[in-house]
């Protein structure tokens, strides 16, 4: 699943007029960025949630077909936060475990060594990152491999993450809800892991963050 239901708020006026996933980076729209990646990992099927201008991403995108993918579409009329958008498309994700990606980051996360990461009795596997300049303090800790709330090298959940649907159990289709309190039960139970990414890795959050990034991209 791809979220992209977001307003963009910080990146206006650029997502005034265009959904924040549409913005062009490095010559193409910062979503299909994600959907290459997922098709070379040998993903076949993404669910794709939209609220602010979202008829612009399916008019945009398709039905996946240029990429070798099936996409279907989440519509929601205001945008549900994380948790509540990842719930309202549980109907389109089916009962197995599911990666799930921000829409608005650029990364070389190897999608496809996420797809066994989640252990029998885990309910989410994140990815990390180092913390950025935005977000010094992190998110987590990583500790000889154990996730924790707190510890000595913190790090910043990059908006990638493998769940299990029981993961949302609680959270009512059509609910606004967030991600961080249940991830931060899980993990107080044990029943979350990490990985420590340390490749590329951006947060597109402001216009300038996106003029750098395309700046970098198209001067490879």
């Amino acid at each position: 699943m791809i979220l992209a239901a977001g307003r963009g708020e910080r990146m206006r006026p650029l997502t005034d007029v265009t959904p924040k996933p549409l913005l062009p980076v490095g010559g193409k729209p910062l979503i299909v960025w994600h959907l290459e990646r997922l098709a070379a990992a040998g993903f076949k099927e993404v669910v794709i949630n939209h609220a602010h201008l979202g008829q612009q991403i399916e008019d945009v995108l398709g039905d996946g077909s240029q990429w070798g993918i099936a996409i279907r579409y989440s519509p929601e009329s205001s945008a549900l936060e994380t948790a509540g958008g990842i719930v309202n498309a549980l109907s389109l994700l089916g009962d197995a475990p599911f990666l799930v990606v921000n829409g608005d980051v650029f990364c070389d996360v190897d999608f496809g060594g996420l797809r066994d990461c989640l252990q029998p009795d885990q309910l989410a596997y994140l990815v990390l990152v180092d913390n950025p300049p935005q977000h010094a303090h992190g998110d987590f800790a990583l500790d000889s491999g154990k996730l924790l709330l707190d510890g000595m090298q913190r790090l910043t959940f990059s908006g990638i993450a493998v769940y299990d649907p029981t993961l949302f159990h609680g959270v009512l289709p059509g609910e606004v809800a967030k991600l961080a309190p249940l991830l931060h039960e899980a993990v107080m139970r044990g029943q979350a892991a990490a990985c420590h990414h340390a490749g590329i890795w951006h947060d597109i959050g402001t216009p300038e963050r996106l003029q750098r990034l395309d700046q970098e991209l198209r001067a490879k």
